[in-house]
């Protein structure tokens, strides 16, 4: 009985972590600012979720480790050849959930940097998206916002095909308004 209750309250908490971590639907996010010791971009300068207004923002949090996880949804936005106009997006690195030294990471990133120009890569040394926005650590994280700073989808975790169906047709949707 003991083992079941156990098993119970385990499951909550999980369910209560996953469903609690994503960013609220319809809000704006609270600011939030990485830069010095905390990270910031590439470039060595701050980045600050200010800078997630006037066009469809997609951002990526996720752990290196976990980088992969949700390719698929990555390359269906990346079909989608949106106008840098209408569509920008953000991968931040959640430096701190990894094993792998800071210095490979940034590697890394430069190259990537350089690869997709398009795409603000900031570096989050100290799990700020994690303890500000409560977004889930070790995990590889989507949020989309509207033009005007809302969040429109948020999800924790690997998307299902269903799930970035409806990503991509909020963007879709978002991105047709501002033409």
């Amino acid at each position: 009985m003991r083992k079941k209750i156990v098993s119970a309250v385990l499951l909550v908490i999980f369910i209560s972590g996953t469903l609690f971590s994503a960013l609220p639907i319809g809000k704006v996010a609270s600011l939030i600012t990485i830069a010095d010791d905390d990270g910031g971009k590439m470039d060595g300068t701050a980045w600050s979720s200010s800078e997630l207004v006037g066009k469809v923002w997609v951002l990526v949090y996720a752990d290196p480790d976990e980088s992969d996880l949700n390719n698929a949804a990555t390359e269906a936005l990346k079909a989608r050849n949106y106008s840098p106009e209408y569509y920008g997006s953000v991968a931040v690195i959640n430096m701190a959930a990894t094993w792998k030294p800071n210095f490979a990471i940034s590697m890394i990133l430069k190259g990537k940097q350089k690869k997709y120009p398009n795409t603000v890569y900031v570096k989050d040394i100290n799990k700020m998206l994690v303890k500000k926005w409560n977004l889930a650590d070790d995990s590889n994280d989507i949020c989309v916002f509207g033009p005007d700073g809302k969040v429109l989808f948020s999800h924790d975790g690997q998307l299902s095909s269903s799930d970035i169906n409806d990503m991509i047709k909020i963007v879709d949707e978002e991105v047709e308004k501002l033409k």
